[in-house]
């Protein structure tokens, strides 16, 4: 078992540089063929609690599925499951580059206009995809 100060160590090249943003995409791209392995073996159905009690989508539905298409090797379709997710995914793992400091640099007012208006957005790709809204 690692150390406590290993641990750290790992969490803190996480934060920072080139390096970062490699340890960040190995982990998630790791993840995700894991996700897709199980999902291959044992399909555990719609897991968005929402979805599955009443049949509506909501803005991050999808995002298992990103992580199972990426996971095997489809990136279209990845993308097309939610826009949203991929991209969020992106941005966190780059974050380590400075963009993320950005973001947080923003008023708190402008960082919720602009959240509600991608989860919107979401949720329209979302009904869309579903079939549940007419384009």
């Amino acid at each position: 078992m690692p150390s406590p100060g290993r641990i750290a160590a790992v969490l803190d090249a996480a934060r920072q540089g080139p390096s970062g943003v490699l340890l960040r995409g190995a982990v998630m791209a790791g993840a995700a063929v894991v996700v897709a392995w199980v999902h291959g073996v044992s399909d555990p159905g719609v897991l968005c609690p929402l979805r599955a009690v009443t049949g509506i989508p909501c803005p991050l539905c999808g995002g298992t599925t990103v992580f199972v298409e990426m996971g095997s090797g489809r990136p279209v379709r990845a993308l097309l499951a939610n826009p949203v997710v991929l991209v969020g995914a992106v941005l966190f793992a780059l974050a380590p580059l400075g963009w993320g400091n950005r973001w947080w640099a923003l008023p708190p007012k402008a960082r919720g206009w602009v959240l509600g208006t991608v989860l919107v957005g979401s949720e329209l790709w979302q009904l869309a995809r579903f079939g549940l809204m007419r384009v």
